[in-house]
């Protein structure tokens, strides 16, 4: 009958539980991929339901509510993104890639700021723009 190793059985259990968190650590790296992605769908849903309600209430009396409120919207979208934007570099920066690629943080911010920016366009042009001219109220 053969005599196991007890040192061999703990190296052999030590990598399994070395590996097991590996994997946890790239599987949470992809989760806070996903729920960046999932932020990011949120801020252009605020954006759409700020230009959908100027659109269907456009000939709101008074005239300056409509546009307050899909300010109000749109500038949601760009609270979400900014705030999506510095969780998730955070998050990835006190977590380490194994087996997977963990996203640049120069791309997560480009994209989150490039949200901000087009959103706080959108904000100024409902305000300036009025049936392709330009706005006097």
């Amino acid at each position: 009958m053969a005599v196991s190793d007890p040192e061999r059985e703990e190296d052999s259990s030590t990598q399994w539980a070395e590996s097991r968190t590996d994997w946890a650590e790239d599987r949470t790296i992809m989760a806070l991929e996903r729920t960046f992605a999932g932020w990011m769908r949120t801020a252009f849903a605020a954006i759409a339901i700020g230009v959908g309600f100027r659109a269907l209430f456009g000939e709101f009396d008074p005239p300056w509510l409509a546009k307050a409120i899909a300010t109000a919207f749109i500038a949601l979208a760009i609270l979400i993104a900014l705030s999506a934007e510095r969780r998730a570099c955070k998050a990835f920066n006190r977590l380490s890639s194994h087996a997977v690629d963990s996203p640049k943080m120069p791309n997560i911010r480009l994209l989150a700021w490039s949200i901000s920016a087009g959103a706080a366009t959108l904000i100024a042009a409902l305000w300036v723009l009025n049936d392709g001219t330009i706005s006097t109220v």
